[in-house]
């Protein structure tokens, strides 16, 4: 027999009370985790019972975006448009997805090999994005998406970090001409074979296929042109591979027998609010578990429809048009919906808004006032809050809509099924309820590890010594649980200002700023101080209609008067304003919403040694 563990968490729970009395939890045990890969579980969960459901309805993609032979498309149209756009049910999309997955195989790509792709979320890309990532998870490649943020020598770095075998990459975004950034960086791909790339630099790449995002792009190069600029590229609709019996498919068949739960499905880059990212090693079951849970959160059935984000324009268009009952996204997005909303009740337009319930806003802490507004004014009632990280495939607690209002707009809910959560001190013991610290989980949803870094590794997943088969994420962020177990993050650790020996939470002094009418975004740093050590800065982002208007010391009074008065900044800056010298137009943020709080701390430094923002108090 093992011996007796030692019970390391005191709580009444565990004696059958209600409340805790320590900060540790665990979720439900059912029901039990998926076994399945997500190709078994799209055959035999989604094709064989919704097959005939829509899959993916895309209101700026025409049906057949990629060619091929004439596909089905749900006889579904866009209130208030003139046009057919893409509607596939399941069956369709997952005729597309062996089309692809075929043309992967006829590439030479394999079990295990990293398929890298940097398209963004504009028009025209967003079905190929969907495809390739159910593509690459039938063959058992390793998908792995890049932040088009990302100037050209990190790419290639990142490209080199994980040995990436072929990559998907669109002309442009933006004003990024990418196949032109990598001619100037790498000039031998333009003399390459496609299908052969032989680089110094990049020794994995044997790929690189475009994807055409430039259709009725103004201004935009001819796509023809975009690919004379790159021998070795490859057209993405030349890669589908249309017959559905062949070599291509016996292989594709051969890889899906062969794949397991375990296996790695996807390497996401962590966001980089800190410092340089790292790939973090999601499997399948971290992905499909957490998947199946977010939506039993939000009480999804297969009769909803889920909008995805991009621009505030076509959000609430697609909310609107195809009567969405879900949506998806994070502060900046939602606040960018809401503008949006508002300017078009104010030109009169009457909006619908009756079919909309549930969503997830998440990414990064989402402020009390602005959960209300998306409650009250686009009829969010059942919206729910979640708190994850990448390395946790990302979500593990969550708000549910039987939650109290209270509990939901001010907590990110509770563990989820089949995790444990406990919040520790610096010497590793489990705190008493409401006591801040260290924010730690475990369970199915822990990623398998950094690619190919164990050190890095080593430093944020360690086992349980009193339990081997137990290893814990640190998260690094700073937490509270209270007695019945919802969880309130009060900061990232590194984020949090030690002023004269006192821990100050840039969380709860950005919430206490954001409540303000006047004040649209608020990120607040630490700024050196030679009396108490650290002091408040806040980064402020005004509101159109008070622009110019906010005063710095309007600012410090608002933290002066909502909070202790040592929270008030000393330091305060708008974001937009003051032109060269304050060096910032928007706050730097990560592709996921997050705020770059390592640049803002780096700039501030730099603005505070010549005295610029200081508030006269």
């Amino acid at each position: 027999m093992p011996p007796r563990l030692r019970p390391s968490i005191p709580t009444r729970a565990r004696r059958g009370a209600r409340h805790l009395t320590h900060s540790a939890v665990s979720g439900p045990t059912h029901p039990p985790l998926d076994p399945r890969t997500f190709a078994a579980y799209f055959d035999q969960e989604i094709l064989a019972k919704h097959g005939a459901r829509p899959a993916l309805l895309c209101p700026r993609e025409p049906p057949r975006p990629h060619g091929g032979p004439i596909g089905r498309n749900l006889p579904l149209q866009m209130e208030g448009s003139a046009r057919k756009h893409l509607a596939w049910d399941f069956q369709e999309f997952d005729r597309q997805i062996g089309a692809l997955a075929r043309g992967l195989v006829s590439l030479g790509v394999k079990k295990g090999d990293r398929v890298a792709t940097l398209m963004g979320n504009n028009r025209l890309v967003v079905v190929a994005y969907a495809m390739l990532q159910w593509a690459c998870a039938r063959i058992g490649a390793i998908l792995v998406t890049v932040n088009p943020a990302y100037r050209v020598h990190e790419l290639v770095n990142t490209l080199s970090l994980v040995g990436v075998s072929q990559l998907f990459i669109v002309p442009s975004i933006r004003s990024s001409r990418y196949l032109d950034l990598l001619n100037t960086e790498l000039p031998s791909l333009t003399s390459q074979q496609p299908g052969n790339i032989q680089e110094g630099r990049l020794p994995a790449l044997r790929g690189l296929v475009v994807l055409d995002n430039t259709f009725g792009k103004e201004g935009a190069r001819p796509f023809g042109e975009d690919l004379e600029v790159m021998k070795c590229a490859i057209d993405f609709r030349e890669v589908l591979v249309w017959r559905e019996e062949g070599r291509e498919e016996r292989i594709v068949r051969e890889f899906e027998q062969s794949l397991k739960k375990d296996d790695v499905m996807n390497l996401q880059f962590t966001s980089g609010t800190t410092g340089m990212p790292k790939a973090v090693s999601l499997t399948h079951s971290n992905l499909l578990n957490n998947a199946i849970s977010i939506g039993d959160a939000m009480n999804l059935t297969s009769e909803d429809i889920v909008c995805n984000i991009f621009d505030p324009r076509a959000i609430v268009d697609a909310v609107l048009g195809l009567r969405c009952t879900a949506l998806h996204g994070v502060p900046t997005h939602f606040l960018g919906v809401l503008a949006e909303v508002e300017r078009r009740r104010k030109e009169g337009e009457r909006l619908d808004f009756s079919a909309l319930r549930t969503g997830i806003a998440a990414g990064s802490p989402v402020p009390i006032q602005l959960m209300k507004q998306l409650i009250e004014d686009i009829n969010l009632r059942e919206l729910t809050n979640a708190y994850g990280m990448t390395e946790t495939s990302p979500v593990s607690f969550q708000t549910v809509p039987s939650d109290p209002l209270l509990k939901r707009v001010e907590t990110v809910g509770k563990v989820r099924p089949h995790v444990k959560a406990k919040v520790v001190d610096e010497e590793g013991n489990v705190v008493p309820i409401g006591t801040p610290g260290e924010l730690l989980v475990s369970g199915y949803l822990v990623q398998k590890g950094y690619w190919e870094d164990e050190e890095q590794t080593k430093k944020v997943i360690k086992r349980n010594p009193e339990h081997e088969e137990t290893v814990w994420m640190h998260t690094g962020d700073q937490a509270v649980m209270d007695e019945e177990g919802y969880l309130s993050i009060v900061s990232r650790i590194k984020d949090i200002i030690i002023r004269g020996g006192e821990n100050l939470f840039p969380i709860q002094i950005e919430n206490t700023l954001t409540s303000d009418p006047e004040i649209l975004e608020a990120a607040v740093v630490a700024v050196p101080n030679a009396r108490y050590g650290e002091v408040v800065g806040a980064w402020i982002v005004p509101r159109p209609e008070a622009r110019g208007m906010l005063t710095r010391e309007r600012v410090r009074k608002i933290v002066w008067d909502g909070m202790n008065p040592q929270n008030a900044p000393q330091w305060v800056w708008f974001v937009g304003e003051g032109g060269e010298e304050m060096g910032l137009q928007a706050l730097p943020k990560t592709p996921s919403g997050k705020v770059q709080k390592h640049v803002l701390r780096e700039l501030t430094r730099e603005l505070a040694e010549k005295g610029l923002g200081l508030v006269e108090s």
